[in-house]
């Protein structure tokens, strides 16, 4: 599983609303400038955190973006899943996917077993940890 800009760059935003939430809207210049990302590049991103309504927008003065819910009750397995769509390890596993071997295959159960930890792993960790410093690193035995 290789994340892309735009997953990493929607956490970056989401944790941005998060530290300045204040119940106001937030400029998308602002957060672009604070996390010098480009302000274009954002747009995309915002729009699809807005469609999965994790993200409320209001246009004109006083115009921006602000979290529809508390940042406790956002997880990093939901944002990533909003921009990346799948967080499977192998291409067997995405949605839809699968292959004539599966029956068969040795290794599904163990590629399974990896796409369940990363899965608890990022559902575990909430925006509002991310917001409020370095997450503890879990250390998993299989």
């Amino acid at each position: 599983m290789l994340v892309s800009t735009k997953g990493r760059y929607a956490l970056r935003v989401m944790v941005d609303l998060a530290e300045h939430n204040t119940g106001e809207f937030i400029p998308l210049k602002e957060i672009a400038k604070r996390q010098e990302i480009s302000e274009k590049y954002l747009e995309s991103i915002i729009a699809a955190l807005a469609k999965a309504e994790f993200v409320t927008g209001l246009r004109g003065k006083g115009g921006g973006y602000k979290l529809t819910r508390s940042p406790e009750q956002y997880t990093v397995g939901a944002i990533l899943k909003v921009t990346e769509g799948s967080l499977a390890p192998v291409a067997c596993l995405e949605p839809g996917g699968g292959c004539d071997r599966a029956g068969e295959c040795k290794t599904l159960p163990m590629w399974t077993g990896l796409a369940q930890l990363i899965d608890d792993y990022l559902e575990g960790i909430t925006l509002d940890d991310l917001a409020k410093g370095p997450v503890e690193q879990i250390n998993y035995s299989i």
